[in-house]
Order: C-alpha cells, then structure tokens, then sequence
C-alpha cells in the first residue's frame, strides 16, 4: 500500500497558499484492506474513505470509462493494480494531476508544475471531454487565479467548446450547476467565471439570461462601458470587492437581468428593467434551485436598485414602501446587502470604480429613524385593528421625513445608475 497526497494540496502548496483540505490516493490496496486498518467508507459510486484520526478522504487509485452522457456517465475500476499515474491521468487539468509521495517527492506525470508556472489551464488527456462539469470547473479555477492571470490553453478551450456542441452540458444537474456558480462567485474575480464559459459557449447553454446580457446597449453617460454584458461583470467584481457574502455578489450580478428583455427599438434606455428582471430570476433560481435567501435578496436588488440610486429624490413614503416590502423590519441586514449591491452597481463602470456612494447613507438614515419608532405608542393611545397600522406607518414616515431633514447637508455626487 502506498499512500500519495494529491490534487489541491499540491497545487496550492507550489503557488505558495495556505492549504485548507488534504486529498489522499491509496494504491495497492484494496476496500477491505483499508477497512481492517479502521477507515470509515463513504464513497458511493467508487471507494473513498474516511481516516479514523483526521477524517481526510482517502480513496483507492482509480480509472474510469465513460458509458453515458453526462457527469455521472462513467464506471470505475479502483483494482489494486492501478497505478498512480493512470489514477492521475483521469484528472482535469494538469495543475490538478500532481502528487507527493510521503517522503516529500513531487510526481508529475503530466507537467502540471510547469503549467502552474506558466499560467495555463491544461487538459491532461483527451478524456477530460467526456465530463461536462470540468467546462464549470476550469472557469472556476480561472476565477479563483485571475490574479496571476491564468488563462485555458487553446487545446483546452477546443475540447470545451465540443463538449457544448456535443451537448453534453445540457446534461448537467441542476444541483451542480448552482454549486460550481456558487462557488465561483466566492472567488476572487468571479467575472472569469462567466468570460471563460463564453468564450466555449458554455454561457448561452448554462446560464442564457446573463449571456443574452452582451451586447445589449446602455446610455453611454452613465454607462461609458455601454454593453450590458460588460456592466454585470464589471459590477460582480466590483462586489466582491466590497464583500464575500456570496448572496450578495450573485444579487449584484442579477441586478440587470431584465434590460436583455427591451425591444431594441427602445434602446439603449430600459424602461421598467426591474419588473421585467424579477421574471428573468425567478425562472433561473427554479431551474438551478437557488436556496431561497439568494433569490430573494436578488430579487430585492432587482427591484430597488433604482430607488435606492434615488433615494434623495424619494419620498420619505416611498422610502418606507421600500424598507416594508423587502421585509426590512424582521431582516434588518437587508438593507446593508442592498446599499453593498448598489454601491456595486456604481462602482461597476468604466472609470468608475472608485465612487463613493452617499445615497446609502440616506437608505441607513431612514431605516434608523422609521426602525427606531415604538410601536407600543400606537396602542398607548387606544387605537385598535387597523389603526394601530396606520399609526405606525404614519409615525415612521414622520421620522424619516425629519432624518432627512436633519442630514439635508449631505448631498449625493454620485452618478444614478439608469
């Protein structure tokens, strides 16, 4: 039996990051083998164990050979015989088929170190075409090292682009699309992400509603970069700038999903993207089974985006229509996910990036002062049923309206976004 650390460890170890989680390859040995040596299975398509001290996964080197279409087309053989180097040639890409023995000896086979010199996202064998998740997988790794501006091999982004025209993609999961996308959008430049998927075609099969993005005009004053498609990543990057709350990044991205729905004879203005856009997202979050707190917050960035640009020109009315129909009451931390989502749809245009964004400062202040008002005041004065209500609602508008009064001085200079 001889035991191997592999994949993620390794690659993130050479690049010099810290390594969260360990993989292990064991050849030579067989399940009952390990058994007896007190790992716990867990493996359900193929052996892979748990260690009794560490709980690392262990699992036994394997092939595979693909017999149907889609990820979980294949059938596995993890006999002792198989070697390390056949276990590492069914991997994706280079950087992810390089081991170390337990002596410290670094083995690769396929020279994924040299590709992880050079930047490049590299198959390892013509295989890699026959599991459609690796087209998720290398736009995530793209994402996750835009920083040291990997880009996929040509050769690589040939075989993706088969896997779409062989329209393998089309048998993904839905549970797997939104795991591979929610993952990306933790990563550092989640915009690779979608440029990668684009760049094969991926992006109209996977996600259409942000591919049908591109292209789509927008006035020039407030958008100097224009294309729709450009704003959504520029403004998913801009978010991740300012936070790594995922829900939030994935509303920022979503924002604008309804101006793909204007008649272009109505362009580059999009009246009444944000209805249109509640739709687009509802759809998306069904098909991929989005959990329900990114929906929602998506959908409130969707429909108040706009408001919250203007919130000096709203009334302090309007202002609570808001804060009462995203719920703002009984989710407090809304508000915050919605000021960071528009900041980010600020910040994401050209030459822009760098905006301060004061009208969240008026969505805080209203919040606080209609927040701050004691509902026991309303009952205080014998009101019952529906005027109690009405009291509240009167009280909180009345509060705002004075707020704004007070921090009138504060005026916004950052451009609203259209």
């Amino acid at each position: 039996m001889q035991i191997y650390l592999v994949g993620g460890a390794v690659r993130d170890r050479l690049l010099g990051l810290e390594v969260k989680d360990r993989d292990w390859v064991v050849v030579g040995a067989t399940p009952q083998e390990m058994l007896d040596r007190g790992f716990r299975p867990v493996g359900s398509d193929f052996p892979v164990f748990l260690h009794p001290q560490t709980h690392e996964e262990y699992a036994l080197a394997r092939t595979e050979r693909k017999v149907a279409p889609g990820y979980k087309g294949f059938v596995f053989n993890a006999s002792p015989e198989v070697t390390l180097e056949e276990d590492l040639q069914r991997r994706d890409l280079t950087i992810n088929a390089m081991a170390e023995s337990e002596t410290g000896e670094l083995i690769d086979p396929y020279d994924g170190e040299s590709d992880l010199k050079q930047g490049v996202l590299r198959h390892v064998s013509p295989a890699f075409r026959e599991d459609p998740v690796r087209v998720l997988r290398v736009a995530r790794f793209a994402a996750r090292y835009a920083r040291w501006g990997f880009r996929v091999a040509h050769g690589t982004n040939t075989l993706m682009r088969m896997i779409v025209t062989d329209g393998e993609v089309d048998a993904l999961v839905p549970e797997r699309v939104w795991s591979e996308l929610e993952r990306a959008l933790g990563e550092e430049r989640p915009s690779q992400f979608f440029r990668v998927l684009r760049g094969c075609g991926a992006l109209a099969r996977v996600f259409p509603e942000i591919d049908a993005l591109f292209g789509v005009p927008q006035p020039e004053k407030p958008h100097p970069e224009v294309d729709t498609g450009v704003h959504a990543m520029l403004v998913v990057d801009a978010a991740a700038e300012l936070t790594s709350d995922t829900r939030i990044r994935f509303a920022a991205l979503m924002h604008d999903v309804g101006k793909a729905a204007t008649p272009a004879s109505d362009w580059p203005r999009h009246h009444d993207h944000e209805q249109q856009g509640l739709t687009v997202i509802r759809g998306l979050c069904e098909r991929f089974r989005v959990p329900n707190d990114y929906r929602d917050l998506a959908l409130i960035v969707c429909r108040y985006h706009s408001h919250c640009h203007r919130a000096d020109e709203l009334t302090p009315a309007t202002l609570l229509k808001m804060l009462e129909t995203m719920d703002a009451f009984r989710r407090p931390e809304r508000v915050e996910q919605l000021i960071t989502a528009c900041q980010a749809d600020v910040r994401g245009r050209s030459g822009k990036q760098t905006l301060p964004y004061p009208q969240g400062e008026i969505v805080r202040r209203a919040f606080g002062a209609a927040h701050g008002v004691d509902p026991r005041v309303a009952t205080s004065r014998g009101l019952e049923g529906a005027a109690i209500g009405n009291e509240i609602h009167r009280l909180r508008v009345e509060a705002i309206r004075h707020a704004l009064a007070a921090g009138q001085g504060a005026t916004p200079d950052a451009e609203p976004e259209t």
